[in-house]
């Protein structure tokens, strides 16, 4: 149950791929521009609104399309050309963004706008995802593949890093509207280079059959099938585990575990505890892909995983904040690492003829069951504490990474 290449791994081996430079740039970008929307449009409407239900919602809204439609925007990549989907995702981004603009300019901005904008902002964002995964596959070769994944991964988390700076930055020296305006513009690169871009179907030297799109049909084949399949079963499983129990909904509790570890006021030592975990996962993909470490194994991954959820214990239990800091690198440090490593062995291992339908399952257990970590972790911490809550949910979480390891040990010893 592992990846084999024909040669050992070199450092950054994707990035020899002049298209794949090209691809991870616009990506990046795109990841930025992604962030930068969300710090101004969020201020903008805490600022007028100041109403938490509309934060809230912003999170249902940006995770709830991925769980509703990833797998049919997987299928429209296996039956048409994932540039033209990925540029209509870039569409929608600059629609958005635009009017965000209006709203902010003319100061009209209502509650419904919000709602509607914010529905869009997370469609487009399914337009991108796993058309983009689908179209990695034309960009580069199958021993690049896990580099690929990786290192795109790693330029998500430095959009993620650069896009609330890049926002911020904008805000104060444009204000909200002239700066979601220039917002829009970071998109164009994508929406520009995949005109043209020699990648997609009628570029490919086989042709495959491709099945006509049938809507909620389509998941349900899509997870009969995979069951053929232990290492595509096992890191779907794993990754729908990760988002469903954990998520990213610790971050949006990082203000109550800074306030518990003496920094709860805004400042560097409050900021430093936010960048913590994705400076850790940016110098993973640095470091793993500096050292051609870890080839993708599914064994691997699980152990990973449960490094990770180890991880996360200590730092809800932490009461230092030296010491919570320090964690927090390394919980970054091993999310992307287990995560990259599961998307790349389910990209590698996804039968061509229904690999956009495999990765957008995928995609909407490993970002659409995020819709339902806030439960596992906010709501619970309300009633016993977010330490205790996420502590638990790690706990929880250990238990189906195990049982998952123990169940590819015995698929391998059979």
């Amino acid at each position: 149950m592992s990846a084999r290449h024909s040669h050992p791994p070199r450092a950054f081996e994707a990035l020899r791929h002049p298209g794949f430079r090209r691809f991870l740039a616009i990506n990046s970008l795109a990841m930025a521009a992604d962030n930068v929307e969300h710090v101004i449009s969020y201020w903008v409407l805490f600022q007028k609104f100041h109403s938490p239900a509309l934060g809230g919602f912003a999170v249902i809204a940006h995770w709830v399309p991925y769980l509703l439609f990833s797998v049919w925007s997987g299928a429209l990549a296996d039956r048409f050309d994932p540039r033209r989907l990925i540029q209509i995702g870039m569409l929608i981004f600059i629609a958005v963004s635009l009017s965000w603009g209006l709203l902010f300019a003319f100061d009209v901005l209502q509650i419904w706008h919000a709602v509607v904008l914010l529905i869009l902002h997370g469609i487009a964002g399914v337009f991108w995802t796993t058309p983009s995964q689908v179209l990695l596959h034309d960009v580069v070769q199958p021993a690049q593949l896990p580099s690929a994944v990786r290192l795109n991964a790693t330029g998500r988390y430095l959009g993620m890093l650069c896009g609330p700076a890049l926002g911020s930055g904008l805000l104060l020296l444009l204000g909200p509207a002239k700066g979601i305006f220039v917002n829009a513009l970071i998109y164009l690169p994508a929406l520009l280079w995949l005109w043209h871009a020699p990648y997609g179907p009628k570029f490919r030297s086989g042709a495959v059959a491709r099945r006509a799109v049938r809507g909620l049909a389509d998941i349900l084949s899509t997870a009969r099938e995979i069951v053929a399949h232990p290492v595509i079963l096992a890191m779907t499983l794993l990754a729908g585990g990760a988002a469903f129990l954990i998520g990213n909904a610790y971050q949006a509790q990082m203000p109550g575990f800074a306030e518990d570890l003496g920094h709860g006021h805004a400042g560097l030592a409050y900021s430093a505890l936010l960048g913590a975990d994705a400076f850790g996962a940016l110098c993973a993909g640095l470091l793993l892909e500096l050292r051609g470490l870890l080839p993708p194994r599914a064994r691997t991954a699980l152990l990973l995983a449960t490094l990770w959820c180890c991880g996360l214990i200590v730092f809800a239990l932490m009461p230092s904040y030296p010491l919570a800091l320090i964690t927090l690198f390394v919980v970054g440090f091993l999310e992307l690492s287990f995560n990259s490593m599961a998307q790349a062995l389910v990209q590698l291992a996804a039968p061509e003829a229904i690999r956009g339908r495999v990765l957008g399952l995928y995609a909407m257990a490993a970002m659409g069951m995020r819709s339902f970590s806030g439960v596992s972790i906010g709501l619970l911490g309300a009633a016993i504490g977010v330490h205790q809550s996420l502590a638990g949910s790690a706990l929880a979480l250990l238990a189906l990474v195990l049982s998952l390891l123990a169940f590819t040990l015995r698929g391998r010893q059979a």
